[in-house]
């Protein structure tokens, strides 16, 4: 099966990971459908494009499901140590990480990367195509030489 064209921002990390922006419904299935066994949400669910109850959703197709709040403003050593145990209690397990554009997410997923002993260029390059943190992001990337600038989207802001 091919990785679905329609979501916001779809990146495949590798064979087990992959992220996006927020997916609807019919989406949800189609990430299903490649065999994802956990989706990680880290947007807020007070957002107005999230799902009304993306829990039963993903429960529904038989998935698992965490939801981490990120606050786009403030994402927090708590928010990451949340994040990597969700990941470590995949088990190995296919997953797919989302937020609302999938900004939150690549950042996350290049820090935990770098953390684990993964293919940091690879998560960089990822990140790049969809933006370029500044501010807190950059200091929460450790991109102290970055936080001072505002953020840049690769192609249009959100």
């Amino acid at each position: 099966m091919t990785d679905p064209a329609g979501i916001t921002n779809f990146r495949r990390f590798d064979a087990r990971i992959t992220t996006s922006g927020q997916p609807s419904e019919a989406q949800l299935a189609e990430i299903a459908a490649l065999g994802v066994r956990h989706v990680v949400n880290l947007a807020l669910h007070t957002h107005p494009a999230a799902l009304p109850d993306e829990a039963a959703s993903v429960a529904a197709l038989g998935m698992a499901y965490t939801h981490i709040p990120v606050a786009f403003d403030a994402p927090s050593e708590a928010d990451f140590t949340a994040f990597a145990a969700a990941m470590a209690a995949t088990g190995g397990a296919p997953v797919h990480v989302h937020c609302i554009v999938n900004a939150r997410v690549t950042a996350f997923v290049e820090r935990w990367t770098r953390d684990h002993g993964g293919d940091v260029a690879a998560a960089r390059a990822m990140r790049d195509s969809v933006w370029q943190p500044g501010g807190v992001w950059a200091a929460f990337l450790g991109d102290d030489g970055n936080a001072a600038r505002s953020h840049r989207y690769a192609g249009r802001d959100y």
